[in-house]
């Protein structure tokens, strides 16, 4: 017999955002538009220029260059007051609004209408991530948090840093916090890194892997999709 409360147990999906929803990265993206802004330092954009030169002529991996993208960010967000950071936030995700993968668009909506928890992981600031995500239907977002003063400045400091980095970790967190069900759930994923949590659903989809990824993917029987130009192809 089952039980009354697991019938009422919404079925999860989880999504990476950066390079699998959004088809760019948030932090990026917003770490250039505090330059621009004159809010960080136009001194910052050489701290990964060398790395976003290297994956760009093919002479080094993508993660170097969003590394050094986080460690400048990381190095420059000190100081800044919070108004001032949320209201670029604002600006960088109503101006990239529209820039989403037309697949993993279709498979959001259809998993809204299915009634699925939707369940958003980014390694980019939560602030950003939540303005991009806010009318794609997303229950919870997660991003990183970084810590503000009495002052309503950034301190430098990310809070929660550890969980933040465990994207499996989280998965776990929300489906016992929110009493949800890993049977039939999905996850959506583009690196490596993705692999802990895509380990845990029932039905895990490869989208524009990585190399890492798409061989892993190729030993576990994953799904493995790729959204070229107006082209999808399902490997």
């Amino acid at each position: 017999m089952v039980k009354r409360d697991q019938k009422i147990m919404k079925k999860v999906a989880i999504f990476d955002i950066d390079g699998t929803v959004f088809r760019s990265s948030l932090l990026i993206e917003l770490t250039d538009a505090l330059i621009q802004e004159g809010i960080f330092s136009s001194r910052v954009r050489r701290l990964y220029s060398r790395a976003y030169e290297n994956w760009l002529n093919r002479k080094g991996p993508y993660e170097e260059y969003i590394e050094a993208v986080v460690k400048a960010f990381s190095q420059n967000i000190k100081g800044v007051q919070y108004k001032e950071f949320s209201k670029i936030t604002k600006k960088v995700a109503a101006f990239h609004k529209d820039r989403i993968y037309l697949h993993s668009r279709d498979i959001i909506r259809g998993l809204k209408k299915k009634n699925y928890y939707l369940l958003a992981i980014s390694h980019s600031p939560q602030k950003v991530v939540k303005e991009f995500c806010k009318k794609m239907g997303f229950d919870k977002i997660y991003g990183r948090i970084y810590e503000i003063d009495r002052q309503k400045r950034f301190t430098g400091k990310v809070l929660y840093a550890e969980l933040i980095k465990d994207k499996a970790e989280i998965l776990k967190h929300a489906v016992e916090k929110e009493k949800l069900t890993l049977k039939g759930s999905v996850g959506v994923g583009d690196t490596e890194s993705d692999i802990a949590f895509l380990k845990m659903v029932e039905k895990p989809i490869c989208f524009n892997p990585n190399k890492k990824l798409y061989e892993y993917a190729k030993r576990a029987g994953w799904k493995i999709i790729v959204e070229r130009k107006d082209v999808i192809y399902h490997l």
